[in-house]
């Protein structure tokens, strides 16, 4: 995007270190680069009371690093944020110091709260109006947050991350559970999320997601908005908190280091499902460091849906026009309900989302457009959509490539859409399958195209009298097609003068 400067995030966690640089400042940020190291700062810091001396040893050499990398992206700035290990050992402050004169930046060491507070916001990120609560999981500590919507409430900041837990422990899971209960009880609010979602940040989390994903066989191997069913995984969770983890289907997927704190997460995990008794769990890609980018937005943009912007701007890069895009997005909605079709609030963000990526694989062979856009689509860095809205935009721009009918076409996404979406696929692709053969794939027809209903029952799709030659055979049989999808008697014809 020409407009953006790259801007780089660091994260000084209890257990990993990382830097994430973005695109830019933006509603659904893009990362250009991605590294991580596990220090492991918080090892054994419940005994020491001190940073682990290995740890900061590495971390500093990596910051090196890390500024260079941050230089030669271009990022115009450099945050950086410290978690629980850093403000709470006793050589925290001598570290930072050391820190700060190899980044050249000043470090923003977060309290508690404000650690629970960017959490929440990276979820508010992230999500289409979330309404549940928010954990984040690091290595030194667990946040626990309430998020409505834009609205952030109670928190607490508990000595659970894996690191800390396995050290009071002392390797034993029996005794991290009863720590786990007890604390997690100085929480009574947690009630509050009864029937309501759990959204987990932080990577041993995403770990244990990741394992599900493959011990389910599960068709989508992106992580952003994965759900588990708590009652239907717990025999999973229980599984890994009884570190039966090598015995697990996946677990060659998760690094050795990351093992080892596995069942110590989902001792947790089991701890806050008995406690608040969540409708469902779902996992964040989004945590602290997209929740301080997100309060860097000016405060209009904020509000806006992250989905339609990341839309927007793939419609901008890849589009043959992206004024032609938005006119698909109003036209189809506007058929939808000549149609007699009603969308709930998701739904019509996802066809506008699935309008303005329909033409985003026109680079690519001709056999291989519908394919390679599904691929895009599906396992997109999108946020603020659920995996079914993802196949339901996937399906949609599949369908309007390839053709209607033919159910060997990427059965696993049909299955994960549900039959709902599918369908609702199959329809919106039929319905850019006959306006891109009268639009050219450019703009200017789109908004002239108008319905009428006729006096025999018919629904008309009518073009304008001076774009009377845009009518063929080759849109007559799309429309046709479209007709036998809807069991509507459907023609295309010219506008009387």
């Amino acid at each position: 995007m020409q407009d953006r400067q790259p801007v780089s995030v660091i994260d000084i966690g209890s257990n990993s270190v990382r830097l994430v640089i973005y695109e830019g400042v933006a509603r659904a940020p893009t990362v250009l680069f991605n590294e991580k190291m596990l220090a492991g700062l918080g090892r054994g810091i419940v005994t020491t009371g001190e940073l682990d001396p290995d740890g900061v040893s590495r971390a500093i050499e990596e910051f090196r690093r890390f500024r260079a990398l941050s230089e030669q992206a271009g990022a115009q700035s450099l945050h950086v944020v410290a978690t629980a290990a850093a403000r709470e050992a006793k050589n925290g402050p001598d570290f930072i110091r050391r820190a700060e004169e190899i980044l050249g930046t000043q470090i923003k060491v977060l309290s508690g709260r404000e650690e629970a507070y960017y959490s929440a916001l990276g979820v508010i990120a992230a999500f289409h109006r979330p309404d549940g609560l928010v954990g984040d999981l690091g290595g030194g500590s667990l946040e626990l947050v309430d998020v409505r919507g834009g609205s952030i409430g109670e928190g607490i900041t508990l000595p659970l991350g894996g690191l800390r837990l396995r050290d009071m422990a002392n390797d034993s899971l029996t005794a991290a559970a009863d720590i786990a209960r007890r604390e997690i009880a100085r929480a009574p609010w947690l009630a509050q999320g009864e029937g309501r979602p759990f959204y987990c940040i932080g990577g041993t989390w995403r770990n244990l997601a990741r394992l599900h994903m493959c011990a389910t066989h599960y068709p989508l191997e992106v992580m952003h908005h994965y759900e588990m069913d708590p009652v239907a995984a717990a025999p999973f969770v229980r599984r890994v908190a009884r570190s039966e983890i090598e015995r697990i289907r996946g677990v060659e997927g998760v690094s050795k280091s990351r093992r080892a704190l596995l069942p110590y997460g989902a001792v947790v995990l089991l701890e806050i499902i008995s406690a608040a008794k969540p409708s469902k769990v779902i996992f964040s890609a989004n945590g602290v460091r997209e929740g301080y980018l997100f309060s860097l937005l000016p405060e209009d943009e904020r509000g806006t849906d992250p989905l339609i912007s990341a839309a927007e701007e793939l419609a901008l890069l890849r589009s043959r026009s992206v004024r032609h895009a938005y006119e698909l997005a109003e036209w189809c909605g506007e058929a939808l309900a000549v149609l007699g079709i009603t969308e709930t609030e998701d739904e019509a963000r996802y066809r506008r989302a699935a309008c303005l990526l329909a033409d985003i694989g026109w680079r690519a062979h001709p056999e291989y457009r519908g394919t390679q856009s599904l691929n895009i689509i599906a396992h997109g860095s999108f946020i603020g959509i659920d995996h079914p809205g993802r196949a339901f935009i996937a399906l949609t721009s599949l369908f309007r490539h390839e053709g209607l009918f033919d159910d060997a076409l990427s059965p696993e996404m049909r299955k994960l859409a549900t039959p709902h979406y599918a369908e609702r696929a199959r329809l919106l692709g039929g319905l850019m399958r006959v306006v891109y053969l009268l639009s050219a794939s450019m703009p200017g027809i789109i908004p002239r195209l108008k319905w009428e209903s006729r006096s025999d029952g018919s629904l008309a799709l009518l073009v304008p009298p001076d774009r009377a030659a845009l009518v063929g055979e080759r849109p007559q049989g799309r429309m046709a097609q479209l007709a036998r999808l809807t069991g509507r008697n459907l023609v295309l014809d010219v506008a009387k003068d």
